[in-house]
């Protein structure tokens, strides 16, 4: 379990690095960045609730959002 929590930890570091390195060009890539920042903020709180599961899911979903708008430019 210990080993879980820190790969998401890493994966949490990980998004926020890249996270900062982006900024929204128009409306609809705000709308998707929102998106990514929700998982972002719900993989928090599925790690604080210990379903490593489903924090693990979001935490993916926030990198597919992100690294789709960074790969679209």
């Amino acid at each position: 379990m210990i080993e879980q929590v820190k790969r998401i930890e890493k994966d949490l570091k990980m998004f926020e690095e890249n996270l900062s390195r982006f900024s929204p060009s128009d409306e609809r890539e705000e709308e998707i960045l929102n998106l990514a920042k929700s998982y972002y903020q719900d993989t928090r709180y599925y790690l604080e609730k210990r379903d490593l599961f489903t924090a693990f899911g979001c935490i993916n979903y926030a990198h597919g959002l992100l690294d789709a708008l960074i790969k679209l430019r």
